[in-house]
C-alpha cells in the first residue's frame, strides 16, 4: 500500500511520522514466524489473535532469536488456543524449558483456558478486555489490541521506548519518562494500520535506532527526529544507574541409581515453579540455600558449580552427588520424587539452570 492509500495519515506534523515509517516498514518488514506481512495483510490476511498472543508472551524480556524456534515448536503442536488449553500443564512447561521467567509459562496455561472455556475461543478485541486475562498487563494488551484487531492502541515494549525518546529528545530518565513517551507514541499512532505501525516502530529499534551506534543515514524518521539534529541520539533515553544484585548461594542434588536420576517437580509459585528439577537446599531471591542434602547417606560435593543470573538477583549453585546407600520407595514418596532415565534427561524439561546442573553432574558422576 503506497503512502498516497492511507487516507487517515496527514503528511504534515506527526502524521508525516507514520507516513514515512509505514511506507519504510512496506518495503523492509522483518519476516518472522508470528507476523502477516503487509502485502498479505494487502490480500485480505489479518493476524491470528492466537499466535499474536502467543510470540507476545514468549518475547516479554526475550529476544525474537531467541523465541522463533520455541513458536513454531508451540503452534506445531498447539495450533489453536483450545489445543493449548487442553495440553496437560507439565507438557507446557516442559516445551518451555531453557526460555526462563517461567511465570510466563503459568500465565500462559491460565491465559489460555480462560479464553477457551469462558470466551469460546476467542480473544477480546479491547485492551481493556484483553487486560482482563491472565498475564496479560499494559503492553501485551496493546500490541494485541493494535496487530489483531487494529485498534489505534499506543505499544510501548523497550524497541518503541528508544525510538520515542529520540524522536522527542525526552531527556527526562527513565522510568520518569515512561508516561511522556506512551504520551507521545499515542500522539503519532495512526487510526489507519495501527498494527502495521506498532510493528514498524519495533522493527526500527531492533534493526536501525539500535542501542549503540544508531543507523541515522538509513532511518526513516531522521528528518524528523530531534535528538539526531541535536546530536545526542545515542545517549538517550537516559537510564539509572543499575543496582548491584545480591549474590546467593545454594546447592543441587544429584541421586542417581539404576541409570535413573531423582527428580522433583517444583511447587507451582515461586521461582521456577511448576518445573520439573534436580532436589536443591531450599535456595530462594532473598536468602541462601541450607546447604543441608534431602536425604541422608554419603554425598561428594564436586569440583564445579553453576552460576546464573536472575532478574533480582544472581545465584552459585553447588552440586552434591549421591554415594549410596541405595534409596528405598519410602524415601521416594517423602520427596515427591520421581526416577528418570539419565539418558533422557534432555526430554525432562529441565530450566536452565538445572540443565546446565545436570550437564555438570553428568560429566562428574
Amino acid at each position: 500500500m503506497s503512502v498516497e492509500c492511507r487516507d487517515d495519515i496527514v503528511e504534515t506534523g506527526t502524521g508525516a511520522i507514520a507516513a514515512a515509517l509505514l511506507e519504510h516498514y512496506d518495503m523492509h518488514a522483518r519476516d518472522l514466524p508470528w507476523r502477516v506481512s503487509p502485502a498479505t495483510r494487502r490480500a485480505g490476511v489479518t493476524p491470528d489473535p492466537y499466535r499474536v498472543w502467543l510470540s507476545e508472551v514468549m518475547l516479554q524480556q526475550t529476544t525474537v532469536a531467541a523465541v522463533t524456534g520455541y513458536f513454531e515448536r508451540f503452534t506445531t503442536r498447539w495450533p489453536t488456543v483450545e489445543a493449548l488449553a487442553a495440553a496437560p500443564q507439565e507438557d507446557v512447561l516442559a516445551a518451555w524449558a531453557g526460555l526462563g521467567y517461567y511465570a510466563r509459562a503459568r500465565n500462559l496455561i491460565a491465559c489460555a483456558n480462560v479464553v477457551a472455556n469462558e470466551h469460546g475461543g476467542r480473544f477480546p478485541e479491547t485492551e481493556a478486555g484483553l487486560r482482563g486475562l491472565p498475564g496479560i498487563g499494559d503492553y501485551t494488551a496493546a500490541a494485541i489490541a493494535a496487530i489483531a484487531f487494529d485498534q489505534p492502541a499506543a505499544v510501548v515494549d523497550a524497541n518503541v521506548e528508544r525510538v520515542v525518546a529520540r524522536l522527542f529528545a525526552i531527556t527526562t530518565p527513565l522510568p520518569a519518562a515512561r508516561p511522556e513517551i506512551r504520551k507521545r507514541t499515542a500522539e503519532i499512532t495512526p487510526r489507519e494500520l495501527p498494527g502495521d505501525f506498532a510493528q514498524a516502530m519495533m522493527d526500527l529499534g531492533a534493526t536501525i535506532c539500535t542501542v549503540r551506534n544508531p543507523s541515522c543515514l538509513l532511518c526513516p524518521l531522521a528528518p524528523h527526529c530531534e535528538a539526531r539534529a541535536q546530536g545526542i541520539a545515542e545517549s538517550l533515553p537516559v537510564k539509572p544507574p543499575k543496582k548491584a544484585k545480591p549474590q546467593r548461594t545454594g546447592t543441587a542434588f544429584w541421586i542417581e541409581q539404576d541409570g535413573q536420576v531423582m527428580l522433583v517437580q517444583r511447587p507451582g509459585k515461586g521461582m521456577l515453579g511448576g518445573m520439573r528439577a534436580l532436589p536443591d537446599d531450599g535456595w530462594v531471591a532473598g536468602r541462601d540455600g541450607s546447604g543441608q542434602p534431602p536425604i541422608t547417606g554419603q554425598w561428594r560435593v564436586i569440583d564445579a558449580a553453576v552460576t546464573h543470573v536472575f532478574t533480582h538477583f544472581s545465584l552459585e549453585l553447588a552440586l552434591a552427588l549421591y554415594r549410596g546407600p541405595q534409596i528405598d520407595k519410602v524415601a521416594i514418596e517423602n520427596l515427591n520424587g520421581i526416577w528418570w532415565p539419565v539418558e533422557r534427561i534432555a526430554e525432562a524439561g529441565l530450566p536452565t539452570l538445572f540443565a546446565r546442573a545436570a550437564s555438570v553432574a553428568i560429566q562428574h558422576r
